[in-house]
């Protein structure tokens, strides 16, 4: 397929060659594993050493990096003691490096002082828990409630991983903008034309209302269908895999897959990939995502939405983006580029990221939420007196 996209990768195969997916090679078949752990290729038992691919380039080492094992402590023991205070001190090295967004409340909005403010979301792990299934991944009315609030003060956006009509179906707030597929999928009413850096935005009517839609990868759909449904079969047989179609990514969620069972995983969908080129894997919490090898991420998301918001003055905006996943890196990055706007991590773990400060967890996010939009109701108080 002839991909017409600006935004494409101009030699994906030389991207695909240093990454940790290989070289391309045919697409293998599989039959109903042989044991546990195992699968075949046309029928028959595949070679213990070809398990080793997904050793050799890394991709084992990613999957079990970005979903660390909880720490089994021992009541009464030394380990408890040695885990708990290795914990502590961990934690306490990354509130120095990324400290607390809420602490630090006061320095976040003296950079917002004569400036407006647009906020970016992401939605796992940020607006709601991580949870074994991601279709109950439900936020609460009270964070659904929060980010009504800060929506009516600020233009607010989600920024996904998900399809945007699924993260829409729970977000269930028609007030934000939204942003599906790591951003590949972006539809919303917006002040002005974006630039002709994006010839794929597309004016059209959503439900009565004139929206503009950018979709830079739409070339893809066929493609991600046809990988979504090879995923599926060739997973189905490993318990605990969930393999969803996010429109212009698919995710293959292994959170509930025995862990002597990830290589396996891991493996099939590395196969799968070496007969498409035009396609990459990445890695999130538990879950691995196929996307279209195209210059696109959240990080270009944030740039489009604020450009067709009017807000691409950057000295006049702060951008804040809140995020707990890999793939909020790259919005993260954007940002602290040139001290542009505030990327904050949720984490309640150890680990390095580009943004510049942190939140333990959704609780804490919406806390945060809350005192920004108090914030700002202070501060129109403030000048509505004046």
């Amino acid at each position: 397929m002839e991909l017409k996209s600006p935004h494409v990768l101009s030699d994906p195969a030389t991207v695909n060659n240093k990454s940790r997916l290989g070289i391309h090679s045919s697409l293998l078949t599989y039959s109903q594993p042989d044991s546990p752990g195992k699968y075949s290729r046309t029928g028959s038992r595949k070679s213990a050493g070809s398990l080793d691919d997904v050793r050799s380039n890394g991709l084992l080492d990613a999957m079990m990096a970005s979903s660390p094992p909880r720490k089994k402590l021992l009541k009464g023991s030394n380990t408890q003691v040695v885990s708990i205070d290795s914990d502590i001190e961990d934690y306490l090295s990354f509130m120095l490096e990324y400290p607390s967004a809420l602490d630090s409340f006061d320095k976040i909005v003296d950079h917002a002082k004569n400036k407006k403010v647009a906020v970016f979301l992401d939605y796992d792990g940020t607006l709601s828990p991580i949870v074994d299934d991601p279709d109950r991944a439900f936020m609460s009315e009270a964070m659904r409630a929060t980010v009504r609030s800060v929506a009516r003060y600020f233009p607010t956006a989600i920024i996904s991983g998900r399809s945007r009509d699924k993260v829409f179906d729970l977000v269930k707030l028609t007030e934000l903008y939204y942003a599906g597929s790591h951003g590949m999928d972006i539809i919303g009413p917006f002040s002005q034309t974006p630039s002709n850096n994006y010839p794929n935005c597309v004016n059209t009517d959503h439900q009565g209302n004139e929206t503009t839609l950018f979709q830079p990868a739409r070339e893809f759909l066929p493609m991600i269908d046809e990988v979504f449904r090879t995923l599926v079969e060739i997973t189905k047989d490993i318990t605990g895999s969930i393999v969803e179609n996010h429109k212009f990514c698919v995710s293959v969620h292994y959170r509930n897959v025995e862990e002597n069972n990830w290589t396996t995983i891991g493996q099939r969908v590395h196969d799968t990939l070496k007969n498409y080129p035009r396609l990459r894997s990445t890695h999130g919490r538990k879950v691995l995502e196929v996307r279209p090898v195209i210059d696109w991420n959240k990080g270009k998301a944030v740039e489009f939405l604020l450009e067709s918001l009017g807000l691409n003055d950057w000295d006049d905006v702060l951008p804040i983006y809140i995020g707990d996943d890999k793939t909020d890196e790259d919005a993260f990055k954007v940002l602290r580029e040139g001290n542009r706007g505030c990327g904050i991590l949720v984490s309640s773990m150890k680990k390095q990221s580009n943004a510049l400060y942190s939140l333990r967890d959704p609780t804490e996010v919406k806390k945060f939420l809350q005192v920004l939009v108090n914030w700002k109701r202070e501060e129109e108080r403030k000048h509505g007196e004046n």
